[in-house]
């Protein structure tokens, strides 16, 4: 019985809903819907001879049902008229899949000027629609005016919203006014009111708001937020439009930034679930977050925030240089927990096998390394960008429920620099001696004050002990904590809306757009 009812269900979505006559470009067809499918074929005058020609031209088109969006009837309407007007048909709209990962919108006219026909249909089509899970219907949408160049606002208002309406989906709009803003608000609106949260931004505002559903999540279950072990799923999805410098994020989902691309991904419902790290102090949840480094990552980004009267690019360019020009270590104690992979078993379930690594996951299996790091790297996603076209840690995968460590040692100017350029190309930017990577499920980095340095080094350090903090980039955000910071991987806590790059089909789609 298992095997029929999928079987059934199958058959009745081919079973034909409707057929009517429409013209298509500016050729009457014969269109026939059903639960799965949208097919046309012209209607052709009998032919006394057996042209093939003739036959070629009537070749039929299909659209998946699965690829549309939306439907609207179409009318004509004169100026300044808001509603009614003359019926001229149904317009379709797909989502079409182009090169490069990229997706774009595509409208078919189905006219016709009978009221009743085109009623019907509408209608047919709408319940199709509605049917399929994981679409949208009520965003909450939060845009950062500030990121990158200051182009968030309008990004949203000119390509994303035009897209939310055309599909129906209505949605509440929140503007940031400051850091922690988005925090705020999602700590108290009624998340039960919307299908999926959405953040128009660069990374630290998709990190800002991933941490706020997360925090939110644990909030509403009545756990402790300072003591995060074993923290629940977020409730809602998260869709993320790029509208920053580096987009990490975006490009690790979509495999490109196009805020088109992006927000039919959200339309579609296309849901992906990801890895999401915890990173904590003995007392306390610093974030939830996907990546973070220490080191020359983190003094680059903390250099970068003390120069914000200066425009964004050229800021983090004199960041890295400056950063760079000053090349300097990090004395640190690193204590890590390597992923343990469970043996084969074909007769084993994955509950199982899940189980099976948590208790092997052991104290006598923490490794620890002390030394001068140069950068450290915990990164739970494969981390995608134009600098880094494989992924700043390519070895990692959204959902595989490890991170990837990657230690620095410390090595000349010279050779690190030889290290960061790898990044851009396709070669392998781990093959070097003084570079080491592990696959891990647990890190705890704890910095160590230096000894028997020089002047230069010892005034930097008094001023960072002043502060009683070590700066730390948390996806793309500024954190400083003195202690040792504990980060945890926890598999799948939280959906994003977009698909694995790793999984993004290679069909290049085509559409007689008419």
């Amino acid at each position: 019985r298992r095997r029929v009812a999928p079987l059934a269900a199958a058959r009745a979505a081919e079973q034909p809903l409707l057929r009517g006559i429409f013209e298509i470009g500016k050729r009457s067809c014969d269109v026939v819907l059903s639960g799965r499918r949208l097919r046309w074929s012209p209607i052709l005058p009998e032919s006394p001879t057996d042209d093939s020609s003739m036959a070629l031209q009537a070749q039929e088109e299909i659209i998946e049902m699965k690829d549309v969006f939306s439907v609207k009837l179409k009318r004509r309407r004169f100026a300044g008229q808001n509603k009614g007007g003359t019926l001229l048909g149904i317009t379709i709209f797909k989502c079409l899949t182009k090169e490069e990962n990229k997706l774009t919108d595509c409208a078919i006219h189905l006219n016709n000027l009978s009221e009743d026909h085109c009623q019907s249909w509408f209608r047919h089509l709408k319940e199709i629609l509605n049917g399929f899970q994981n679409r949208p219907k009520s965003l909450k949408v939060f845009v950062n005016p500030s990121s990158h160049k200051r182009e968030a606002t309008h990004v949203y208002y000119e390509q994303v919203a035009p897209l939310f309406k055309l599909a129906d989906i209505k949605t509440d709009v929140t503007v940031t006014e400051y850091e922690g803003h988005a925090l705020s608000v999602l700590k108290e609106c009624e998340l039960q009111a919307f299908d999926g949260v959405v953040c128009v931004g660069g990374d630290g505002s998709v990190s800002e708001v991933a941490h706020g559903l997360l925090l939110r999540a644990q909030i509403d279950a009545g756990k402790d937020t300072d003591n995060v072990s074993n923290p629940v799923r977020a409730p809602i999805p998260l869709g993320v439009i790029p509208a920053g410098t580096t987009n990490i994020l975006a490009h690790t989902l979509y495999g490109i930034k196009h805020v088109v691309t992006a927000t039919l991904h959200i339309v579609m419902g296309h849901i992906q679930a990801v890895d999401v790290c915890t990173f904590s102090t003995p007392s306390r949840l610093l974030r939830f977050g996907f990546s973070a480094m220490f080191g020359f990552g983190a003094r680059t980004l903390a250099l970068a925030e003390k120069h914000r009267w200066m425009p964004s690019s050229q800021r983090k360019d004199f960041a890295f240089l400056k950063t760079l020009a000053d090349l300097k270590p990090e004395e640190c104690e690193l204590s890590f927990l390597p992923l343990q992979i469970p043996q084969e078993d074909s007769h084993e379930s994955d509950r199982k096998k899940k189980e099976k690594t948590k208790r092997k996951g052991s104290k006598d299996q923490w490794q620890k390394i002390q030394g001068h790091f140069l950068n450290v790297s915990i990164m739970a996603i494969p981390c995608l960008c134009s600098m880094a076209p494989r992924g700043l840690a390519p070895n990692t995968r959204l959902n595989n429920g490890s991170m990837a460590l990657i230690v620095v040692q410390n090595t000349s100017r010279t050779e690190f620099i030889r290290h960061l350029k790898r990044y851009t190309s396709i070669k392998n930017q781990f093959n070097f001696p003084f570079v080491e990577t592990y696959t891990v499920q647990e890190v705890k980095v704890q910095p160590r004050l230096k000894s028997g340095l020089d002047a230069k080094e010892n005034m930097y350090l008094n001023a960072a002990s002043a502060e009683g903090n070590y700066p730390w980039n948390i996806d793309g955000d500024l954190m400083k904590e003195a202690s040792e910071v504990h980060v945890r991987v926890h598999p799948q806590l939280i959906d994003l809306y977009g698909v694995n790059t790793d999984d993004l089909e290679s069909s290049q789609a085509t559409c007689n757009c008419i």
